[in-house]
């Protein structure tokens, strides 16, 4: 008797949604166009009203032509967190990546590039973004990741360029808190961090992101959250924390008044970084 042996994706993306077919569509398009083809989609809808359950429906029927292995839950749930925890239960795949409705993937070959690289089975896997431009016939507004070491600073990138291992989730029972409502991600990342021991960068961007969500709507509070989480998993003193707050709203309200100045000012404070990096990596050791 030949035992057959169960086959696990590399990928498993999770698209949470709810009331958002026009967005639901545009991921679906960007997921679809991929070059490669061992991974899963799973939707996950907190009982949308509008057209998006017709149209998962109309997908799970569909041949080979769509996206296969293809699944989706459609029940009320307790938010976008509850959602990805249901989405963490749900996946098969090596690696997660949570990819919203509206998100897109950055490119047609995203997919292909980063495959290899899980090989290696780290951890960990981040690269850079892309956001809608301002105007239409601008091009998309490149996000370059900082590194991993800065997020006791925020977000090093979107939460759509990181790339989970599974196992270390399922090792370690992690899962997104309900406490916060905005910087849930942030929480989480951290607490991912803290068990992983092997994190890569890819230097192309993975996402581009959906501007408008609840962490541009409610960014004050994302901010208070972020410094609840540092208190809570004690990365830095008090004193850190404050400045860091400080520093947040700063960069928020410059951001604000004048993007392109805001963008300037932080490839600058990149680049030093970057430059300072490789002058420690160049000194010789004794």
């Amino acid at each position: 008797m030949s035992i057959v042996k169960k086959h696990f994706p590399v990928f498993t993306i999770v698209t949470v949604t709810l009331n958002n077919y026009a967005g639901l569509q545009k991921t679906y398009n960007s997921i679809e166009s991929q070059d490669f083809e061992d991974f899963e989609w799973i939707v996950i809808d907190g009982g949308s009203t509008d057209e998006t359950v017709e149209f998962l429906r109309a997908k799970r029927s569909a041949t080979r032509t769509a996206l296969n292995p293809f699944r989706f839950v459609s029940e009320s749930d307790e938010g976008i967190y509850d959602a990805m925890n249901t989405g963490i239960k749900e996946a098969r795949g090596r690696y997660i990546l949570f990819l919203n409705a509206g998100d897109q993937l950055a490119s047609s070959d995203i997919l292909s590039v980063i495959a290899p690289f899980t090989e290696k089975k780290p951890a960990f896997i981040y690269g850079d973004s892309l956001e809608p431009p301002i105007k239409k016939e601008q091009e998309h507004i490149y996000k370059k990741a900082r590194r991993y070491k800065d997020l006791k600073w925020g977000m090093i990138t979107h939460h759509q360029a990181m790339i989970y291992n599974r196992l270390v989730i399922r090792d370690h029972k992690l899962h997104y808190s309900l406490l916060y409502e905005i910087a849930s991600d942030y929480d989480f990342t951290l607490r991912f961090l803290q068990k992983s021991k092997k994190m890569l960068y890819i230097p192309r961007p993975i996402c581009i992101f959906e501007q408008g969500g609840i962490s541009q709507q409610k960014a004050s509070k994302g901010r208070y959250e972020q410094y609840l989480i540092r208190e809570n998993l004690e990365i830095v003193s008090q004193t850190q924390n404050l400045w860091i707050g400080f520093i947040q709203i700063l960069s928020w309200r410059l951001k604000t008044i004048s993007p392109p100045l805001y963008r300037f000012l932080k490839s600058l404070i990149l680049a030093w970084k970057e430059r300072k990096v490789t002058k420690k990596s160049k000194k010789p050791t004794s």
